[in-house]
């Protein structure tokens, strides 16, 4: 077993680690070297691609930094991981965004399994209802809120009637919104995240540049209040559908009737809706983001490589 952290350390120990003790030793602002009765060379800084060759661990658990351009370092981890023997889950958007067939396909060639669960809407379990719970259904469309500031933002500005600049404010107080929430604002999450649902749940093969993307930073409170006028809701929706095998999508702020399942999802709250073949559509709804969140889909996805 090992723990690899950029600010941490590395610590590596064939017989076992006692997460109770390394995560009181994390709580106190310590690093990985103060590991109780851990040898120098158990403790030794290692890079990552090191200490996944050096471990005899069946799956690697990879939590990086997302980088959507370069899905780096993450994906030369992951394929690492692959080469060496073991299955991969991970809660990274940037690997499954950019290369997931190539990973995949690597995955299967080694008899080995690359699962993503907490990729696209943290815990909610979307992988799982369309692998398991939906089962000899074809998915033909998805559609959904697939990013919580966003979503924030829009209800803050419908239900007590903020301007877009004191929402975002808000989300950033809260910390629903990074100091710098161009990824969230324009769309860029959602545009990963859709790009994925496409490629594992359609089948398709589409890259963030296939995707047309537009984000909410141009609507007003008068753009909010005239649709609600209207019996209307802004949403940012991320939108997909397989049309005869030819797989497109795109992310846009769209005026939904209230009577959308998806116009009822308020605050930080993230909804996909799945068009099937035998059952209809089906709406899921649930938490997009948190470090409880993830770490549940992390463990969802090991769960599933124990099972098979």
């Amino acid at each position: 077993m090992a723990i690899s952290d950029k600010l941490k350390g590395t610590l590596i120990l064939p017989e076992g680690i006692d997460i109770p003790t390394v995560l009181d030793i994390l709580g106190r602002g310590k690093g990985l070297a103060e590991y109780p009765k851990a040898t120098p060379d158990q403790v030794e800084s290692l890079d990552p691609l090191d200490m996944i060759e050096r471990t005899d661990a069946d799956i690697i658990a990879e939590m990086t930094y997302t980088d959507i351009k370069t899905a780096e370092p993450a994906t030369s981890y992951i394929k690492k991981a692959l080469r060496t023997g073991k299955h991969v889950v991970t809660s990274n958007k940037g690997p499954a965004a950019l290369h997931y067939r190539d990973i995949q396909d690597l995955a299967r060639k080694n008899g080995l399994q690359f699962r993503i669960e907490g990729a696209v809407m943290s815990g909610t379990p979307v992988f799982h209802l369309a692998e398991s719970g939906l089962a000899g259904n074809a998915i033909r469309e998805v559609k959904g809120i697939l990013n919580g500031t966003t979503n924030f933002i829009l209800t803050k500005m419908e239900t007590e009637g903020m301007d877009y600049g004191p929402a975002l404010a808000l989300a950033q107080k809260l910390g629903y919104a990074e100091a710098d929430p161009t990824a969230d604002v324009e769309g860029f999450d959602a545009l990963a995240k859709i790009v994925i649902l496409s490629n594992v749940l359609l089948g398709g093969s589409l890259k963030t540049t296939d995707v047309p993307c537009k984000g909410i930073s141009a609507i007003t409170k008068a753009d909010v209040e005239a649709a609600k006028a209207q019996g209307f809701r802004f949403k940012l929706i991320a939108h997909a559908k397989n049309d005869g095998g030819a797989v497109t999508a795109t992310v846009s702020p769209q005026k939904l009737p209230l009577s959308d399942p998806l116009a009822g999802v308020m605050g930080a709250q993230n909804a996909l809706s799945l068009e099937t073949d035998l059952m209809g559509k089906i709406t899921i709804q649930g938490a997009g983001a948190g470090k409880l969140e993830t770490g549940f889909a992390i463990l969802s996805d090991i769960l599933a490589i124990h099972r098979r």
